[in-house]
């Protein structure tokens, strides 16, 4: 006898592709929103090609960014195009993988402040109460610090090294995300779908997965983009001090620190990466204008 399979068993495939085709719909809807603005155009172009950058720096880079060669100091020419640093490394190269090594330290401690800061936050605003006054209380004492003064005290402490950078900088963020999902959550809660579900008798766990969630991660996303820019110029400064990225791994902030010696005789050893950090910077700070538009429920209607 042939066994009969159940209708929901059935309908899970449709199900998976419809979600699937409906979240591809949902991203060219939002990048389409943000091609149609100035301010998202230009940020997503700049913002691309740093990324861009730093995945195919193996590829594009022309030289090996950590080999020496006796001409040192040199200008831009055919054989360099940025020119060399002081040891005959090749200055695109290392701007190249330099890129890498501050998109990898900032999106690793982004990721990890969100994913930490919005659970605290997410549990905080939705249970309330004593967990709540609790929870809030220990982002307060870490609001009290600056930003890079904490993430400078934690490196300070547990030594110089990439996992301690991204630890630093991921400490230094989870109080804003914790603030933002804890102030979305509260409001979202007061929406009458959430009511609704909660009449219904649906727990807890449904009602934050399926009701709550998606409002809180719009806001989300938009703060991290803008933290994303914030980040790597922490990144720069620390690497900038010795307490970040470690020589001879390209980094922006030890490529700035280097070129202090040399700026009376090659100024552009500090202009390059210099560059490179304001346009990475101001990339990721207009796509986060642009998104933050593109996710706006007043503007989407209008686009």
């Amino acid at each position: 006898m042939a066994s009969s399979i159940p209708a929901s068993a059935a309908e899970a495939p449709v199900r998976a592709r419809s979600a699937g085709a409906a979240g591809a719909r949902e991203v060219r809807r939002l990048l389409a929103s943000l091609a149609r603005t100035k301010t998202g155009a230009i940020g997503l172009t700049l913002g691309g090609l740093v990324a861009m950058g730093a995945l195919l720096a193996p590829v594009l880079a022309p030289a090996d960014p950590l080999a020496m060669s006796p001409r040192r100091l040199g200008l831009p020419s055919a054989a360099a195009w940025l020119g060399t640093d002081q040891f005959g490394r090749d200055l695109l190269s290392r701007l190249l993988f330099g890129a890498r090594s501050s998109l990898i330290v900032s999106l690793s401690a982004v990721t990890l402040a969100a994913g930490i800061g919005g659970t605290v936050g997410f549990v905080a605003g939705y249970f309330e109460g004593r967990l709540d006054h609790l929870l809030m209380r220990a982002v307060d004492v870490l609001m009290a610090f600056p930003t890079l003064l904490l993430a400078l005290a934690v490196v300070a402490t547990l030594g110089a090294s990439v996992p301690n950078l991204i630890a630093a900088i991921t400490l230094a963020y989870i109080p804003i995300f914790s603030r933002i999902v804890r102030g979305s959550v509260l409001s979202a809660k007061q929406n009458d779908f959430v009511q609704a579900s909660r009449a219904l008798g649906a727990r807890d766990a449904r009602i934050m997965a399926r009701e709550i969630l998606p409002n809180v991660l719009a806001p989300v996303v938009v703060q991290a983009t803008f933290n994303l820019s914030t980040a790597i110029m922490i990144e720069a400064a620390l690497s900038f001090l010795g307490l970040g990225v470690q020589p001879p791994t390209p980094s922006w902030g030890t490529m700035l620190s280097e070129a202090r010696t040399f700026m009376e005789l090659d100024p552009w050893l500090a202009v390059a990466p210099g560059t490179a950090i304001t346009i990475a910077v101001l990339g990721f700070n207009l796509f986060g204008d642009g998104l933050r538009d593109a996710l706006d429920p007043r503007l989407r209607g209008m686009g």
